[in-house]
């Protein structure tokens, strides 16, 4: 590869790594091609943007962005692929999914929400993480609730209320 390439998809890595917030790095090999063209497809359906490159240009891909990722250097041997993602619990949940009928993608380390996770056996707390329109939803939800309470409360205590007025009002007037 000429050296024009390498500092082409050197550049085209860092960008990716200061646009996504969340990146997996995995190890698919020994996944044969219909295996990795049928990982490649699933990737696609979420969203999901599968790079495979060589440790060295991922790396000085580190190097240049914007972010410190040093702590990933340590997990840059053998065969290294790169999931990007909007979304920091997608990648998770299709690798788990993926691994019902494959031995691989193995995750190496991710990098979600800011913070590292270095393992496969960081796949299922992953795959648990809510994402942030999910946080957003809950807190929605908690905050709704009360209001609904007062609103309700105030729905049945008008229906009792105008019920005590109807009543009042077809009350015969007493004589004194």
């Amino acid at each position: 590869m000429k050296r024009e390439d390498k500092k082409v998809i050197i550049q085209e890595l860092a960008e990716k790594l200061d646009r996504y917030d969340h990146f997996y790095l995995a190890d698919i090999s020994e996944l044969d091609a219909a295996d990795t063209s049928l990982l490649r497809r699933k990737c696609f359906d979420k969203s999901i943007n599968l790079v495979v490159v060589k440790n060295t240009l991922l790396r000085k891909a580190f190097e240049q962005s914007e972010k410190n990722f040093d702590d990933l250097y340590d997990v840059l041997k053998d065969s290294t692929s790169v999931l990007f993602s909007d979304t920091g619990n997608v990648p998770a949940k299709l690798i788990k999914e993926f691994r019902k009928t494959h031995e691989r993608p193995l995750l190496k380390a991710a990098y979600v929400e800011q913070s590292f996770y270095f393992g496969d056996n960081q796949v299922e707390v992953l795959a648990q993480l809510k994402s942030r329109d999910e946080l957003i939803g809950d807190i929605i939800l908690i905050l709704q609730s009360p209001a609904k309470n007062v609103i309700s409360s105030l729905q049945s205590g008008g229906g009792k209320l105008a019920g005590i007025i109807k009543t009042l009002s077809e009350k015969p007037e007493s004589k004194s």
